[in-house]
């Protein structure tokens, strides 16, 4: 095997591992966020969503004056995703934002295990950290779906994008593909075939060491905190979308799916609103949980 690359051209990735973290990665399509939110809720487990950090790591690459991070906020939305499949691949900084997922999560508290999940969760990302074990170690697994299921679900999803999304989405596929082979990286294969529940089970398998040795939430109040964490990283994933001059959109019109804070174990209600509509921050160890219809707060 060749050598490996390094996750970013800057340098490579500090060690040691995070062993607190489970690894879901894999292309758009793919159903990672869909596994991983069922995954973290069953097993009280904090839930990094890399979708919800988009923004935050476009605005650091900025700062940063990353050339492919500048180009794409300069251009108008319209040539944005005409550009050629190595371009957009390069200004959707699926590389450089590895490293910034990892600093995310060395921030967070290392109890209870945290599941991260993203198409930037890549086999060098993981590797680079030294013990996450990419192949065997039974903390990371990626899923790849076939061309006509990657096809199938974004078309499910429409949300009036442009063709270059696609392409982009094609190419991102082809990466995580690459990668997942060179590196001997573990992982399953979404053919259509299975159900939601049967993949969410062959993770659970995967995972199932570290599942057993923990830590994972215990009370409904530690599961509830966890929710609203999760919940609260969406609402700013949104508002610093609209803060964009050029976005179309706004948190009054914008209706999301948000998990019901209830903490009761085996809950997997959820509760529409708009993103205007969330409770607003502070959130603390008193803040009213967001609660399904006819769901009291556990414990």
């Amino acid at each position: 095997m060749p050598p490996r690359p390094a996750p970013t051209p800057e340098s490579p990735l500090p060690v040691p591992s995070l062993p607190h973290v489970l690894w879901i990665g894999g292309p758009p399509g793919a159903g990672k966020t869909t596994v991983t939110r069922l995954l973290a809720r069953r097993h009280g487990l904090r839930w990094y969503n890399a979708d919800a950090h988009t923004w935050e790591h476009r605005d650091r690459a900025i700062a940063a004056g990353h050339p492919g991070a500048v180009r794409w906020e300069s251009l108008p939305r319209e040539e944005r995703w005409s550009a050629p499949p190595a371009e957009l691949l390069a200004m959707s900084l699926h590389h450089e934002r590895g490293r910034m997922i990892v600093d995310d999560l060395r921030a967070l508290p290392a109890t209870p295990l945290t599941v991260a999940e993203g198409t930037p969760v890549t086999p060098p990302v993981v590797d680079a950290l030294g013990g996450a074990d990419t192949g065997t170690g039974g903390r990371a697994v990626w899923l790849l779906p076939s061309v006509e299921v990657q096809r199938a679900r974004l078309h499910e999803r429409d949300l009036g994008l442009p063709p270059g999304t696609h392409t982009l989405y094609r190419s991102l596929a082809g990466e995580i593909e690459s990668e997942v082979a060179e590196y001997g990286a573990r992982k399953l294969v979404v053919d259509g075939r299975s159900s939601v529940a049967r993949t969410v089970a062959a993770v659970e398998e995967i995972f199932a060491d570290a599942l057993r040795a923990g830590p994972v939430a215990a009370t409904a109040t530690e599961r509830g905190r966890l929710l609203r964490y999760a919940n609260r990283a969406t609402v700013s994933q949104y508002e610093a979308f609209f803060a964009r001059p050029w976005s179309p959109d706004d948190a009054g019109t914008t209706a999301l799916a948000f998990a019901c804070e209830c903490g009761k174990a085996g809950c997997e209600e959820d509760v529409r609103l708009t993103v205007a509509d969330f409770p607003p921050p502070p959130d603390t160890a008193t803040s009213p949980p967001l609660l399904a219809p006819g769901h009291l707060p556990e414990g």
